[in-house]
């Protein structure tokens, strides 16, 4: 059998996101993880999103889906149940993850399902050509904010540590090698992986590029830190300014949603068969 390479991954499409822009970074990033973990085009399910993000799903060459705007995470948690063998990765943007589908990711989060989500965090909708996300921090200019954001910015590590999440890191888009490891680890993590990436958007946003990020971030775990306690881990996540952590900020073992579902306890749904042997006695339970 070939061994799986990045290369695996390719279809007939070439990426038609701008030039520099922080997807293709990403883009690398996840497929070498996929290929470092063993894991095939035939091996795993990506859901996407609605974004420039979600075009990712063209020149991926492995099983995938999109959702609607803000609703990738309901179809994911949807393909876990049918398939809990399967891994399920989620690919999502700042916008329809923390906007449209911000309250999906606080009852995903909750319930622990074992589903890896990767945020595109650029603090713009892209794909609509350069609008305020609800990361998008205090006076930062773009067309639906021409005189600076005003909001209070979602902060996704935060959330997710509320929410109930037990793997939460973030990465960067100009970082290949890093984001892959944290990739990885974020996949291998049983239960619900919240990986925030800064990725620069090149094209609306003039302020956060590569280069302001690469002189504000720093490795969490160069410094010693141990992702182990929550308290903590808010602190570090709420840093934001000349300093900037990337890293994993928490993680704990939780027994997932699949584990505590009695109907997942054994084979997965979609192996068993569609037929009821015994209507009379199923209708009792609920009659």
């Amino acid at each position: 059998m070939p061994s799986i390479t990045a290369d695996s991954f390719k279809t007939s499409f070439l990426p038609t996101w701008c030039p520099g822009c922080g997807d293709f970074g990403i883009w690398m990033s996840l497929k070498n993880a996929l290929a470092n973990l063993g894991i095939g085009s035939d091996d795993g399910f990506l859901v996407y999103g609605i974004g420039c993000h979600g075009n990712m799903q063209d020149w991926m060459k492995i099983y995938g889906a999109r959702g609607l705007h803000g609703r990738a995470l309901p179809v994911a948690q949807g393909i876990k149940l049918a398939n809990h063998k399967l891994p399920v990765i989620c690919i999502t943007g700042d916008g329809d993850c923390l906007g449209e589908g911000g309250n999906h990711l606080i009852h995903a989060a909750k319930r622990n399902p074992d589903i890896t989500v990767i945020i595109h965090d650029n603090q713009v909708y892209g794909l609509t050509t350069g609008q305020a996300s609800p990361t998008a921090q205090p006076g930062f200019k773009t067309k639906s904010t021409p005189t600076g954001a005003t909001d209070t910015p979602i902060n996704p590590l935060t959330l997710g540590l509320t929410a109930g999440a037990t793997f939460i890191a973030r990465g960067f888009a100009g970082d290949t090698p890093g984001l892959t490891d944290l990739m990885q680890r974020a996949i291998s993590h049983k239960g619900f992986s919240v990986l925030d990436v800064l990725q620069p958007c090149v094209t609306f946003d003039k302020v956060h590029t590569y280069g302001w990020y690469r002189q504000r971030l720093y490795q969490l775990d160069k410094e010693g830190y141990v992702p182990d306690n929550k308290i903590k881990a808010f602190e570090k996540a709420l840093e934001w300014g000349d300093k900037i952590p990337i890293g994993i900020f928490y993680k704990e073992d939780r027994p997932t949603s699949e584990e505590v579902e009695p109907a997942l306890t054994g084979a997965p749904l979609k192996d068993l068969p569609l037929t009821v042997s015994n209507i009379d006695g199923l209708l009792s339970e609920f009659i």
